[in-house]
């Protein structure tokens, strides 16, 4: 069967099976992700225990979440013992700097791909201890040895921290997080990965990969309810860490100490297995990695192309590393990068076209982050071309 056929199927089969409203083109899987309608109605049955006797749900919930974390583990290719649940990974990224320590003058670094919110918290981290943030420039078309040598040419004998993004929000983009973190543990330093877009966009995300403390969001690709995010620690920082919230399993050891953090609604964290045992059932994950890959590869074509014949201009992008299911398309003009920023265009485009895109800016330019999911088909990307494109062609030439 030809993997255009296997699309039509596959697609076929996954409209019943997603609560994606079919008047709005979604082509931003990355941001917020989409649940199956199996993992929602899983949820709805945890709720309804958890409603129909409280005092026995809370009593049992830290078993569940034990069991729920034993189930995701597996499809991250790392020992449930080593993974906690928390909201998202920057919820992640804030355990991390809210748990480790650091003395004045030490040096934190970071890059100008993070995510903004994690960036952030980098910087509170180090207001905190009397720290200096130092953020490595990584060229948009750098390759996994140049963009390892943007980063680790920031390091020195002060370095205690080193905050870096295993695909980039902004950018789309891996970044060379194996070398990063080998160069670290060289120099005894510590590693925290946001791998926020990474959970079942790779197989086994941490392999081969040296770090402290590696984060992720069920809810980006692997289309878990919103509000399910990963930490996994293996190594002595572990001991260090403790959940946002002080509750009744502040005494035992990571990552139980996270299974109990007081009347929070943690349907979403057991429903997770769910979502994920859905897809790999209805489809497989495989299946779904390589088919948004030659898809998202192909709808970013067909809007560069309706771009390039309206400016007469190359609106592709080299990016070192592309992420499985993202593309940059190049915006034309200034666009994207005047008041309000990417998320006005964003605004603007959802408001008059009901299509769902990520607009996002980097070293003065502005792009459109295209991704690729079990639901999308070349329609959409096809769709984007025809009526969003010459609008922001008009918006960029207004401007």
């Amino acid at each position: 069967m030809s993997r255009r056929a296997t699309r039509d199927w596959l697609t076929a089969a996954m409209v019943l099976t997603w609560g994606l409203d079919p008047a709005v083109r979604h082509l931003n899987h990355g941001s917020f992700g989409a649940v199956p309608t199996a993992a929602l109605a899983a949820q709805s049955r945890y709720r309804d225990l958890m409603e129909g006797a409280p005092v026995k749900w809370f009593v049992g919930v830290p078993q569940r979440i034990r069991e729920a974390r034993h189930r995701v583990a597996p499809y991250l290719g790392v020992s449930g013992d080593d993974l906690a649940f928390v909201p998202n990974a920057s919820a992640g990224a804030s355990v991390v700097f809210a748990s480790l320590r650091a003395e004045p003058g030490d040096e934190v670094v970071v890059t100008d791909h993070g995510y903004g919110a994690v960036t952030m918290g980098a910087q509170r981290f180090a207001r905190r201890w009397g720290c200096t943030v130092r953020t490595a420039h990584v060229p948009l078309a750098a390759d996994p040895a140049e963009a390892a040598h943007a980063i680790t040419a920031q390091f020195s004998e002060r370095t205690t921290l080193v905050v870096v993004d295993h695909v980039t929000s902004p950018t789309g983009r891996f970044l060379p997080v194996d070398l990063v973190g080998a160069a670290a543990r060289d120099r005894g330093i510590r590693v925290l990965v946001d791998g926020a877009h990474v959970p079942l966009m790779l197989a086994e995300p941490l392999a081969g990969l040296d770090c402290d403390v590696w984060v992720g969001n069920l809810h980006k690709f692997g289309c878990a309810p919103r509000g399910s995010g990963v930490l996994v620690a293996r190594g002595p920082v572990r001991d260090e860490l403790q959940p946002l919230i002080d509750s009744w399993g502040a005494g035992e050891p990571f990552p139980a100490s996270f299974d109990q953090q007081g009347t929070l609604d943690f349907t979403s964290w057991l429903a997770a297995p769910d979502a994920l045992d859905a897809v790999e059932s209805e489809i497989g994950w495989k299946v779904v990695r390589d088919d948004a890959a030659d898809l998202v590869q192909r709808g970013a074509g067909l809007v560069a192309e309706a771009f390039a014949e309206l400016t007469g201009e190359d609106h592709r992008v080299d990016v070192g590393t592309p992420a499985v299911p993202f593309r940059l398309v190049r915006l034309p003009g200034r666009l994207g990068l005047g008041q309000g920023g990417p998320n006005a265009v964003r605004d603007r485009v959802l408001d008059g076209f009901d299509v769902e895109a990520a607009f996002t800016a980097f070293d003065g330019e502005g792009f459109v982050r295209l991704s690729a999911h079990a639901y999308n088909t070349l329609d959409d990307y096809a769709d984007f071309a025809d009526r969003v494109v010459p609008a922001l062609v008009r918006w960029a030439r207004d401007s």
